[in-house]
């Protein structure tokens, strides 16, 4: 009882130190004095919280400096190179793109040059002016009938749900204006994604989102439906994504809406959970069948799936599978482990998945080892932000890059990591109506659109630097990595390139082997 004493004579004190003044100045104090001294008793009797149980009143402030915790690093704490996911300097130059506002910077680099890990890039004493037309490619096989003249950089899976409708907006009207496209994410096609008339890449996830029937299944005729409106211009397929690889989709119900509900075909007042797996396909050769059905439905589009490398012979398993069956993805969307999301299990964020560059490099060589590489395009999906990423990440075999968290720092996201509280306190990755609001569609669309522009100048510009005018003559011997304080490695030196059509023939690149072996077309 001694500190319930304590903070009774702290009331006490304060009715005294008022009531020198006025009665008006005492009124306030009792109510005040009342109410601390209920709050008081109440973390004093309550069994919940041993810290407010031990300390009543006072153990309130350890919570207050916990829930702004974030905040306080933010601004106060982190270096501009410091922060994760992003640090501040990455989003500087979103925000400063996005604006069009000044990009350069003062006095020198702030990276440590030095420090192992450091990745760079080497000039030509020849630079070239990197032609506009190469900041697009053409996506479709030779079963496409409507191939896709997609931009090189475009919006990454964000859905309605995980974001709020005036981000969707924002998001396609920004496409739209820049000439880009906006992939849905596994939360289905919904009005927002059509309204401003933006390309669309439609990903269909394990729950089939969008075009479901009751038993998780495929809903053929709605699936066509959908996917044969002009702003569809490709579908994709997802079997995993590198924030949480093998564990499907958590919406947190404090984000459904009726509306949401509706969308996707889920019960409102709980956890929305996509399976693991889509009840389509268990094998790597029904993955391709599953192809063959969606590319027939949606008259012949583009159709791709996307996934983060986990076991390589199962990936492998694909390619055997394709040889087999001569059916071929038009895309292959390669997401790393160091993908975002708005909810994730810890561990499954942390720890499982393969890195974005491993898993290119991994992806593109297994493509030329089985001759088919030139048939299917590659797109890198993982912590693209500026000019320098899109850079190494083609590179490294990538055709295409999207983006989804630098979008969002161009909509207005500050990276308060409330993504999955529904507290987004900018209008950003919430379905409050309140906070929403504060995101104005015709304001930032604009910087959405200024955003990639200014990427795509970036990369080119760097592009240039480097001495070339062509996407495909960048290749892992342009990329450096710092190992040791006075030693660098070129990425070709890191990452084994292995020969055309290697995987067909004997001996089998080592590197490969043992996954090659371990590969079945029939079985995951």
């Amino acid at each position: 009882m001694l500190r319930l004493s304590v903070v009774s004579a702290i009331v006490i004190g304060l009715i005294i130190c008022f009531a020198v003044f006025d009665a008006m100045h005492l009124f306030f104090a009792i109510v005040l004095g009342a109410v601390l001294l209920a709050v008081a008793i109440y973390d004093f009797l309550q069994t919940k919280h041993t810290i407010l149980r031990n300390f009543p009143i006072a153990g309130h402030i350890r919570y207050i400096l916990e829930f702004i915790r974030p905040e306080m690093q933010q601004y106060f704490i982190a270096t501009n190179l410091s922060g994760r996911p992003f640090n501040r300097e990455t989003r500087s130059v979103v925000y400063e793109r996005a604006k069009h506002a000044r990009e350069t910077i003062p006095f020198g680099s702030q990276q440590d040059i030095h420090a192992p890990g450091y990745v760079s890039l080497r000039q030509s004493m020849a630079p070239k002016i990197f032609p506009e037309n190469q900041c697009r490619v053409m996506v479709g096989g030779k079963d496409c009938k409507k191939p896709y003249d997609a931009s090189r950089l475009n919006v990454s899976a964000m859905s309605f749900g995980a974001i709020s409708k005036n981000a969707v907006m924002s998001l396609n009207k920004g496409a739209k204006t820049g000439n880009f496209a906006q992939n849905t994410g596994e939360g289905g096609l919904s009005p927002y994604h059509l309204k401003h008339g933006g390309d669309i890449f439609w990903q269909l996830g394990t729950a089939n989102f969008g075009a479901r029937k009751n038993d998780g299944g495929l809903d053929e005729k709605l699936f066509q439906e959908k996917s044969q409106l002009d702003n569809v211009k490709m579908i994709e397929i997802k079997i995993s994504q590198g924030a949480k690889p093998s564990h499907g989709g958590i919406l947190p119900a404090a984000k459904i809406t009726k509306e949401i509900s509706e969308i996707r075909g889920a019960p409102m007042g709980q956890d929305c959970m996509s399976p693991p797996t889509n009840p389509e396909f268990s094998t790597p050769k029904e993955l391709l069948g599953f192809v063959t059905r969606l590319r027939e439905l949606s008259g012949g589009k583009p159709i791709g799936f996307k996934l983060c490398i986990g076991k390589r012979s199962e990936f492998l398993g694909i390619c055997k599978a394709m040889l087999e069956t001569g059916i071929l993805p038009d895309f292959i969307t390669v997401d790393g482990a160091e993908g975002g999301t708005g909810a994730a299990p810890v561990e499954f964020t942390d720890y499982l998945g393969e890195p974005i560059d491993d898993a290119l490099v991994f992806v593109h060589n297994a493509l030329v080892g089985i001759g088919l590489r030139e048939h299917i395009r590659i797109i890198a999906s993982g912590k693209v932000a500026t000019g320098k990423d899109m850079v190494v990440k083609f590179a490294l075999g990538a055709d295409m890059c999207n983006s989804a968290r630098a979008m969002m720092f161009a909509v207005g996201c500050i990276q308060s990591l409330q993504c999955n509280t529904n507290a987004c306190p900018t209008g950003v990755a919430t379905q409050n109506p309140r906070l929403m609001r504060g995101l104005v569609v015709e304001d930032k669309y604009q910087r959405v659109a200024n955003f990639h522009e200014g990427t795509l100048h970036s990369f080119r510009e760097l592009a240039g630097a480097m001495g070339f005018q062509n996407v495909e003559d960048l290749s892992p011997r342009d990329v450096f990595h710092r190992v040791d304080f006075a030693n660098c490695q070129r990425y070709s030196e890191l990452y084994e390139q292995i020969p055309k059509g290697s995987l067909l023939e004997l001996p089998l690149p080592a590197s490969f082997a043992e996954d090659w072996q371990a590969a079945n077309p029939e079985a995951f």
